[in-house]
């Protein structure tokens, strides 16, 4: 796990992509920003996608304790997230160890 986060969280979203999320996988904006306020947060490089730009997978919960797996990358300060989804089921053990 690392920290990468910057002091002031700040969001970015793609006016392309912003509602890709909720269309594919009923996850809101805002529901995707809350799981970086909330603990625990576990966050790790994603090496396997990081081709162009570092990337991160984020792991965490929303304010109604959905767990969600976050895809995002950081420019200019500010998180863009990439993509937002429902934890899988070995994401799920993994981050009910903490």
């Amino acid at each position: 796990m690392i920290k990468i986060l910057p002091r002031v969280i700040a969001f970015e979203w793609d006016k392309w992509n912003k509602d890709k999320n909720y269309i594919k996988h009923k996850v809101s904006n805002q529901e995707a920003e809350e799981v970086f306020f909330n603990r625990p947060l576990k966050i790790f490089e994603d090496t396997k996608h990081s081709f162009l730009e570092k990337r991160f997978v984020a792991h965490g919960i929303t304010n109604t304790k959905r767990r969600l797996t976050i895809i995002f990358t950081l420019r200019n300060q500010k998180i863009r997230i990439v993509s937002a989804r429902d934890m899988n089921k070995k994401e799920r053990g993994e981050y009910e160890k903490t």
